[in-house]
């Protein structure tokens, strides 16, 4: 039997209650439920425009979500139906479907940056190679088969979107203009969503309160998507400080401060990741299986695939830019990525 939750645990988890919460002038948190054992809600923020609401991302379609988002939608004084737009931060199934779902019903349109448009086409075509060869790249061929013998659900909501949004788009509404920003890392086309004259960022999965985003887990991964990723934080860094609205999570006070903290995260895990192949790692695997995770510091060996999967491919991203910087040296064995130090 587990333990009962201590108070930082529950305060931890308090974002997740469902409801309709003000965050900011005109915009309210709507946690909406996701269907599996990790994260257990994601939040969706609905803007008053007007006789309309624009929502930033749309969360899981599944029933209960779609309960849920309704009926706190209502205690704001709207419909479904008044939704007429959802700006989605990246291509992933808790911030993507709901909204088709919607869409389908109400009409709403669907809007997404355009550096997601490849990854839906493979999503779509249902095809792992690229996942499981990245795992056997890793030293992992036992996660690889692992994976490959999970069944992808049906899902029928990887539409297109109506819009494709560019880099550095301005998206005028009747009460505010939100202007796109791509920040690659977490996803090839993540977009962040700024709104200067009320001070906040609309943050997707980019820049996360309590837990780090795991970086580049999709099927188009780009060669290096920490680099992108730390870059990404940097140029939201340079940007002056707003109100952080995240997906998971509780809004909070500072962009910077959790910036801050997520950039110095990644220079120790940097650092802990260069120990790990000097005392004898040489492959992904090998380096996540000598690394803790999460808060909790679980082994990697004794989590589950999907965890699993996300810790190898974060491990092979913060061992290529170990070697971008020159700290290690990248060879083959094979189709095996193998780090030794310069």
């Amino acid at each position: 039997m587990s333990a009962a939750p201590t108070s930082e645990e529950e305060d931890r988890h308090a974002w997740e209650r469902p409801g309709a919460f003000e965050v900011a002038p005109g915009v309210h948190r709507i946690p909406l439920p996701l269907p599996n054992d990790g994260l257990k809600a994601v939040n969706v923020y609905a803007i008053s425009d007007g006789d309309h609401v624009v929502c930033i991302d749309g969360g899981w379609a599944i029933e209960e979500a779609g309960t849920l988002f309704g009926a706190a939608l209502k205690t704001i004084g709207y419909e479904l139906g008044d939704v007429r737009d959802f700006l989605v931060t990246h291509l992933h199934r808790d911030h993507y479907t709901n909204a088709v779902a919607v869409r389908r019903e109400h009409g709403s349109r669907v809007s997404v940056g355009e550096g997601e448009r490849a990854c839906l086409d493979l999503i779509r075509a249902g095809d792992r190679t690229p996942d499981i060869d990245r795992l056997v790249e890793a030293g992992a061929p036992e996660l690889a088969a692992a994976l490959s013998g999970v069944e992808i659900p049906r899902d029928d909501n990887w539409e297109d979107p109506d819009r494709w949004l560019p880099d550095a788009v301005d998206l005028p509404l009747e009460t505010r203009t939100l202007r796109a920003i791509n920040t690659p890392g977490h996803t090839i086309g993540h977009l962040v969503f700024h709104d200067p004259a009320h001070n906040v960022l609309f943050a997707g999965d980019h820049v996360l309160p309590h837990i780090t985003p795991s970086i580049g887990v999709e099927l188009n991964r780009r060669p290096s998507p920490l680099r992108d990723y730390l870059a990404s934080l940097e140029l939201v860094r340079a940007m002056p400080d707003a109100r952080l609205l995240p997906a998971h999570g509780p809004a909070t006070d500072s962009v910077h401060a959790r910036v801050d903290e997520l950039l110095q995260h990644h220079a120790d895990r940097l650092a802990d990741t260069l120990s790990a192949v000097e005392a004898g790692a040489h492959t992904a695997w090998e380096v996540g299986c000598a690394l803790p995770w999460t808060r909790r510091r679980h082994r990697l060996p004794d989590m589950d695939v999907f965890n699993q999967v996300l810790a190898v491919n974060e491990t092979m991203a913060h061992l290529r830019v170990l070697a971008e910087r020159g700290r290690l040296r990248e060879t083959r064995a094979g189709s095996v990525a193998q780090f030794t130090t310069s």
